[in-house]
């Protein structure tokens, strides 16, 4: 995970974007901005987004160049965790699903 600038020539995840319930965490929120500016710093390569990730804020990533998003307590602490994973294939636009 990058957390500043000096992490970011070795790491190419940035968490926490939004505030986390799975894990206390040292830093503060990265945020959509800087999601933007990686993005714009790494070019091609994929950026992953995690820390405080629902199905609701994906399209927001997604927009600022994320390429993957990471998510745990969205669908673990659902009391639907089944319909959440649903959810999350039709907001990241997967076609192919395993049952």
């Amino acid at each position: 995970s990058i957390h500043d600038h000096a992490e970011f020539e070795c790491r190419l995840a940035l968490r926490p974007v939004h505030p986390t319930i799975l894990k206390a965490m040292k830093r503060k929120k990265q945020g959509l901005g800087r999601v933007t500016e990686w993005k714009r710093r790494i070019g091609a390569r994929p950026l992953e987004a995690t820390g405080g990730m629902t199905v609701e804020r994906t399209s927001g990533f997604l927009a600022a160049g994320a390429d993957i998003i990471s998510v745990v307590t969205d669908i673990a602490l659902n009391v639907d965790s089944e319909s959440r994973v649903t959810a999350w294939l039709d907001v990241t636009h997967c076609k192919e699903r395993t049952t």
